[in-house]
């Protein structure tokens, strides 16, 4: 294998290139400057791609009830357990739930198998959480699932609106290429539409912090703006900030809206985006440069498991379940048993898994019993399966803990394939890893489920390029223009060489940046639709018992349940604890403390958060991530308290608006534990674990307390060499176990919450051992000398701490992030953390003034 490996990253929507070299220390992982999506720049989770490929925690052989089994027998199991179902029940009895994660060719082979040789329309995946609304706005719009514009027309444009859509935690790169461009030209004008002041609206020239789901008023009346009418548009916005707004919008031609979960994932999420969408059809801004309406995707192949039919709602390359459609893919297939009507789509998938009308299921790449929401109620479902199969490279998950067979499946850095980003652009993802134990590649894993299934001469595939061949052609065939999306011209392509492209590619080597420049639809009359929008409530409301609103969304050095950003401590040192952000005004409402805990609780289920305070939010609203799992904490899982309320066209939940109670977490001791070896906690006290460079940090607390020498040793382990301190009138114990001089393992603990700092003794667990003059600080918590260690990292990329940021601004009166980032390189990586920095200024400004 080659030394330098030109693929792309995993994460977000953005499609960032990457190269990956090869050198004496292992691999490590840079921007592509050759890709156009980034250009060489990538975001914290991008840098810290190399920390993540290690094989701990890596599912490596199939495992039949936690026991090693081969992999013909597993294959077997697989096949005769769907085959049985089919037989007894019917096609639908079977479902597959797949993800994002996916690349297109493995989406493709899973989308053949149920839909055209099983012939059921189960198979959804959780793109179904991020993005069908915008799939069902654009089908409604424009007649086909097409993305009209590119990333060039966000640098073009004279006006950005973002709406519903942190990109500076959640598209870095896309947006510190707005933001380099506002540098440029300082003209170009930012509106961001948000309840929240995430870091995205420190960087606006308009914030509109709109009441939650009142996007849609919005919109509308903009419309009637921009129609010459009059509106009333009441959405918990200022007067004068609508009229800035509206008038903005309407003298800037070059206008370009985009948004992402804070519209899709509504209970009329459609609605919402089509809202948006009628403006742009209004003013003719779309599919020329600088304008148009532009969703930003969430996962890195979303778009690619949409062109080859991943969502339940669709058949394959585009085509619906129309009776053309569905006699053309049979032909194409040579399948008799193509399915003639949609499927279930997530939400309603596990909810006939729970009812037992689903007998047989299988889980790809994905962890529905922490993401999807009533979390609780998934797991309910998957524990009364028959049937449950995971395919996955994670030995551990809530999911793969629910699963009778469990498969190993390859990991980024060993996959091959194809992804699609949110401008339509195709990258080749190459594998730079070989295949560790026994992990193939999923479409391996069902193309020979397939073969098993009697279907082998239509999965006899010998690599990922066959595959990739076979949906270019589908996508081509009796095409003639009529369907957007066309991979005719890649037909015979060299796919190891394939550059990034974007499509339609009608002919060899000719990719199309931006659609509808020529007016023409997809509709049959090929005209655009205006949606007639009428805006409707979010499904539930606050009410005495819940009076809060719960918003969920990502963290910024995170990635959905971690399994992948959960293995680098770069990434876990900013945010190491799931935490609640409330209003200080709400804080004091409910007796919250800044720093202390707080149970959140919903109609069937709780969560305990790590307080923060936060005046970006609106009263009456809190906010949490969505990443901790009962994996990484005791009780952290948001999907829990979300009802399974979903939009009536896309089918997508609505994750961004459940009513929530809250109260003080009470706790009688803190402490924090740092282990070398695994540790299994109890869920009857508050903990939460984070990655350490060679151990995992564990931030506990709980209302009763322990015996703490016997406590100590039934976690930590109880051979090698103890060195303790107690002080029972103070509640402080503090504990170091050693084996032959090498650290292990160390417990402190605290009557009170403090801002204890465990750098040094994690610095500790790199030694090969520990000297004996040394050995006693360990349980002081501090080197000699008293240095602490560093406190909140603000830019992880180069682990520059909150301390050191306000030393530099006041040692060298600094005024500007760019000086920090001078001085300190803070903030010239991905520029994530630029918005905290310049929070951190405007407050050494203020206490310099006070």
């Amino acid at each position: 294998m080659a030394d330098t490996i030109r693929t792309t990253c995993p994460y977000c929507g953005v499609g960032c290139g990457v190269v990956a070299q090869s050198g004496d220390d292992g691999w490590s992982v840079r921007g592509d400057p050759d890709h156009p999506a980034n250009f060489g720049r990538l975001c914290v989770k991008g840098a810290a791609l190399a920390e993540t490929i290690g094989l701990e925690g890596r599912l490596l052989h199939p495992e039949w009830g936690g026991k090693p089994v081969a992999w013909d027998a597993a294959l077997d199991m697989v096949a005769d357990k769907f085959s049985a179902a089919v037989a007894e029940h019917g096609p639908d009895s079977v479902a597959f739930y797949v993800s994002g994660q996916l690349l297109t060719e493995d989406y493709y082979v899973a989308n053949k198998l149920m839909k055209g040789f099983i012939g059921s329309g189960n198979i959804d995946t959780n793109s179904r959480l991020c993005m069908s609304s915008t799939v069902a706005g654009h089908v409604r719009a424009f007649g086909s699932d097409t993305v009209p514009g590119c990333y060039e027309d966000i640098e073009q444009a004279d006006l950005v609106v973002l709406v519903g859509s942190n990109a500076a935690w959640c598209h870095p790169v896309i947006f510190q290429r707005l933001l380099a461009e506002k540098t440029r030209r300082p003209e170009l004008r930012i509106v961001v539409v948000d309840p929240r002041r995430t870091a995205t609206a420190e960087c606006a020239d308009l914030h509109l912090a709109l009441r939650p789901g009142s996007d849609a008023i919005l919109f509308n009346g903009l419309l009637a703006h921009l129609k010459g009418e009059e509106a009333e548009v009441e959405c918990g916005v200022p007067l004068d900030q609508i009229v800035t707004f509206f008038s903005w919008f309407a003298e800037t031609e070059k206008t370009v809206t985009l948004w992402s979960q804070g519209i899709n994932q509504s209970s009329s999420g459609t609605d919402k985006v089509d809202a948006i969408i009628n403006c742009h059809l209004q003013t003719g801004r779309i599919g020329r440069p600088g304008m148009g309406p532009f969703s930003l995707t969430g996962q890195p192949n979303a778009m690619g498991g949409r062109e080859v039919g991943g969502l339940a709602n669709m058949l394959a390359a585009h085509m619906g379940f129309d009776e053309a459609s569905i006699d053309r893919v049979g032909r194409f297939w040579d399948s008799p048993r193509v399915a003639t009507k949609p499927g279930l789509k997530a939400v309603d998938l596990f909810k006939a898994v729970k009812d037992g009308r689903i007998k047989a299921l299988w889980v790809m790449a994905t962890n529905p019993a922490v993401s999807l929401p009533e979390a609780d109620l998934v797991r309910d479902a998957m524990a009364a399966c028959d049937f449950v199969v995971l395919s996955d490279c994670e030995a551990d998950t809530d999911s793969a803990r629910l699963a009778h067979l469990r498969l190993p499946a390859l990991a980024w850095g060993e996959k091959d394939g194809t992804v699609t980003n949110s401008e339509r652009r195709i990258s080749r993802q190459r594998p730079f890893l070989a295949p560790p134990g026994e992990a193939k590649p999923d479409w391996w894993i069902m193309s020979q489920v397939a073969r098993r299934m009697g279907f082998g001469a239509a999965f006899a595939y010998e690599s990922a390029a066959d595959i990739f061949a076979e949906h270019c052609r589908l996508t081509a065939f009796e095409n003639g223009g009529s369907r957007d999306l066309d991979l005719g011209g890649l037909i015979g392509v060299d796919y190891e060489a394939l550059a990034p492209i974007q499509w339609p590619v009608r002919r060899p080597g000719e990719g199309t940046a931006r659609m509808f420049g020529n007016g023409r639809f997809y509709h049959p009359d090929g005209k655009a639709r205006m949606i007639a929008v009428e805006p409707r409530r979010p499904a539930a409301v606050a009410d005495e018992a819940l009076p809060l609103i719960l918003n969920t969304g990502r963290s910024r050095d995170q990635w959905h349940t971690m399994t992948r950003t959960g293995r680098s401590p770069r990434l876990a040192a900013h945010a190491p604890e799931p935490v609640l952000s409330i209003h200080p005004a709400d804080a004091i409402r409910f007796g919250l403390t800044d720093n202390g805990l707080a149970r959140l609780g919903g109609r069937r289920a709780s969560a305990v958060l790590r307080v923060a305070l936060d005046a970006g939010l609106r009263r009456g609203e809190v906010f949490a991530p969505i990443h901790w799992t009962d994996r990484t904490a005791s009780g952290a899982v948001v999907g829990m308290l979300i009802d399974a309320a979903v939009d009536p066209y896309s089918g997508q939940p609505e994750l961004k608006h459940a009513p929530v109670m809250v109260e003080p977490y009470a706790a009688g001791w803190h402490g924090v534990m740092l282990s070398r070896s695994p540790v299994e906690l109890p869920r009857d006290f508050y903990w939460s674990k984070a990655a350490g460079k060679s151990h995992s940090i564990w931030r506990i607390a709980g209302a009763e307390g322990q015996d703490w020498p016997v406590t100590a040793r039934d976690w930590l382990g109880g051979d090698g060499e103890w060195i303790e301190f107690l002080d029972p009138n103070r509640g402080h114990y503090r504990a170091a176990r050693l084996v032959d001089g090498r650290l292990e393992g160390v417990l402190f603990i605290f009557r009170w919450a403090t801002d204890f700092s465990p750098d040094w003794v994690a610095a500790a667990f790199g030694r090969a051992a520990i000297a004996g003059d040394e050995r006693a600080t360990l349980v002081a918590g501090a080197p000699p000398g008293g240095d602490r260690g560093s406190d909140k990292t603000v830019c992880a990329c180069f682990s520059v701490g909150l301390a050191a940021i306000r030393t530099a601004i006041r040692d060298n009166g600094l005024t500007s992030a760019a000086q920090v980032g001078a001085l300190l390189k803070a903030g010239t990586n991905c520029g994530s953390c630029v918005p905290e920095i310049r929070a951190i200024l405007a407050e050494e400004r203020a206490e310099k003034v006070a």
